[in-house]
């Protein structure tokens, strides 16, 4: 038992991480090894570790690297990677539900028509049910709760950055029939690939990121409670290459979702009560300021100029007779 669990501790601290890509423009895909997904909460993260048709789920903990715990699945399943930056995810916010997605699909097809994902209880460490649905989806967020799971269903093989959002019951087992829109944009094409991310501190909202090379890049702020959405559309003139070199982050008390460059220069912000754009990056800002307090200074030198001309007091002229006008 003891070699056994060398082994894991081993392989986990060693393995190279790899995604294995759902297909090009499709999903991230899965990852193995490396980080996993991890619960800053209870000090553990949980890595997969693939065998001969099964995967090996471990409980690594933060401080030290230890193994606390490790389970034999049956079957192909990795930690869902939700950013093309291989960004992780799929633990609930309270700790208690992780999902894990099936990674046999691509070896099937590029463009498969089912998709599978397993939820396991971590508190029992045992396995929940198995989610299988009938479609090409991805994994994209819980909630708070681990009730409601949201999934990536893209729609079309010939238009691969095209997708919708589904929410899923778990509770009534059962997709339900709409897709999570902005409803106040209803003319908006759900178009691109998931470049970076960030979550509140309450797992409630979910903010990702979006290349999109057809239109403008956006973020989708995702309500997992109430299951609505709001995309926030960035205008951007420059190629979208440089945006995996962007990071989201909700400092502070999460009212506004930063979008700064990976040196930490910012870029811009979002409101997140209104979500409208709060103000650009202030290193490509001109420093009007500047201008402005030096017409300030010129205005009141100018002043004092015109009321010392008004204060001078005026000289009398000099009148000069000749001696032709005395006699």
């Amino acid at each position: 038992m003891a070699r056994l669990s060398f082994c894991v501790a081993f392989a986990v601290l060693t393995l190279t991480p790899v995604a294995l890509a759902d297909g090009p423009g499709v999903s991230p895909g899965v990852s193995y090894g490396w980080d996993g997904v991890a619960s800053p909460s209870a000090g553990v993260r949980y890595v997969t570790l693939p065998a001969t048709r099964n995967t090996e789920l471990a409980v690594v903990r933060i401080r030290d690297g230890r193994v606390l715990n490790f389970w034999w699945l049956h079957g192909t399943w990795g930690v869902p990677l939700v950013t093309w930056e291989g960004g992780a995810s799929g633990l609930s916010a309270d700790g208690r539900t992780l999902l894990l997605a099936d990674s046999s699909a691509p070896a099937r097809q590029w463009f498969w028509t089912s998709s599978s994902f397993l939820l396991i209880d971590t508190k029992q460490f045992q396995r929940q049910k198995v989610v299988k649905l009938r479609g090409n989806f991805a994994f994209d967020a819980l909630s708070a709760d681990g009730r409601m799971l949201y999934f990536i269903q893209h729609v079309s093989a010939a238009d691969v950055s095209r997708y919708i959002v589904r929410a899923y019951d778990r509770d009534r087992s059962r997709l339900l029939p709409r897709a999570i829109a902005d409803r106040t944009q209803r003319g908006w094409v759900m178009q691109g690939l998931p470049m970076a991310r960030a979550t509140s501190s309450d797992g409630r909202w979910v903010y990702a990121l979006y290349q999109n090379p057809g239109g403008y890049p956006f973020v989708h702020a995702l309500d997992t409670v109430r299951g609505q959405a709001h995309c926030i559309g960035i205008p951007w003139n420059a190629s979208q290459n440089v945006l995996p070199n962007v990071r989201l982050s909700l400092p502070g008390d999460g009212q506004r979702l930063a979008l700064n460059w990976r040196s930490g220069k910012r870029l811009l912000a979002i409101d997140t009560r209104t979500f409208r754009i709060v103000f650009p990056m202030r290193a490509h800002r001109f420093p009007w300021w500047i201008v402005g307090l030096c017409a300030g200074f010129a205005f009141v030198l100018l002043a004092l100029g015109l009321l010392r001309v008004h204060a001078r007091p005026r000289s009398t002229p000099m009148t000069i007779r000749t001696g032709a006008e005395t006699a």
